[in-house]
């Protein structure tokens, strides 16, 4: 291929395009995270019920608005990578209701893929044992079809693509760029840790004690979402850019632009 894709080219223009939108990245996060921990109040304090009904409603009113804020933040991202070429307003980065509802089908059918590999991880167990040996198959298929189906929510907001169309068009493009695709997730997990590690451990320092521990890891939360988790958002939508360049054999524009 001519246009081969590189896990240090993403992670180098990932980085440039973070520090040219540091700002109005941060901030959007914080909005979103202000958003859901809204949701969150109002489902324990305000909505709260014993009915399965009004627990089920609620609930989807909630994956619905999550949906649209993650595909808000796609779209702001592609945006600002795409700023050079256009000016873009407000309302340019709100998904449509289409892509909303595609990005749910996607959380529905992930679920469902959970409850087929809890449902054959029970039968295994007691047909034949060797919970371990099962526990890492499952895992590496879980492994291999994130890796692989990762990029569908990017096709949804960047094509406009339905949910069946999405998750081909994401394998598509992962085919021959299995093994980098998984070094760039590394490299994500890799900075997550080494953030988060020292977070934790101040904020351990300042004398919480172990009945507080949940308020320390909720901090360390805050903490990822609104600083870590816009730069590996970042990285996702740039290798999901170099890698359609790659699959298409056409000229890099985030390399020549940044």
């Amino acid at each position: 291929m001519y246009h081969p894709f590189s896990v240090a080219e993403t992670i180098k223009t990932a980085w440039n395009i973070l520090k040219k939108n540091f700002v109005p990245l941060v901030v959007y996060s914080a909005i979103s995270l202000f958003v859901n921990e809204f949701l969150e109040f109002l489902k324990t304090f305000i909505f709260f019920s014993d009915d399965m009904l009004t627990q089920f409603i609620f609930l989807m009113l909630q994956m619905i608005v999550q949906c649209f804020i993650g595909l808000s933040f796609y779209k702001l991202i592609l945006t600002l990578m795409d700023k050079e070429y256009y000016e873009f307003e407000f309302k340019d980065i709100l998904p449509s209701f289409k892509m909303t509802l595609n990005f749910v089908i996607i959380g529905f059918l992930t679920g469902i893929l959970v409850a087929i590999l809890v449902f054959f991880y029970v039968l295994g167990k007691r047909t034949i044992g060797f919970d371990s040996l099962i526990e890492a198959i499952e895992l590496l298929l879980v492994l291999y079809i994130s890796l692989r189906s990762i990029f569908c929510i990017c096709f949804i907001v960047d094509d406009d693509s339905s949910p069946i169309e999405s998750l081909r068009q994401s394998f598509e493009i992962t085919k021959d760029n299995f093994f980098k695709t998984l070094g760039v997730f590394a490299f994500i997990i890799f900075i997550m840790a080494i953030v988060l590690i020292p977070v934790i451990a101040f904020i351990s320092l300042l004398g919480f004690d172990e009945n507080k521990e949940g308020l320390v890891f909720r901090f360390a939360f805050y903490f990822w979402f609104v600083i870590v988790f816009p730069f590996t958002q970042v990285i996702i939508m740039v290798t999901y850019r170099k890698l359609v360049y790659s699959h298409q054999d056409v000229d890099d524009d985030l390399s020549e632009t940044n």
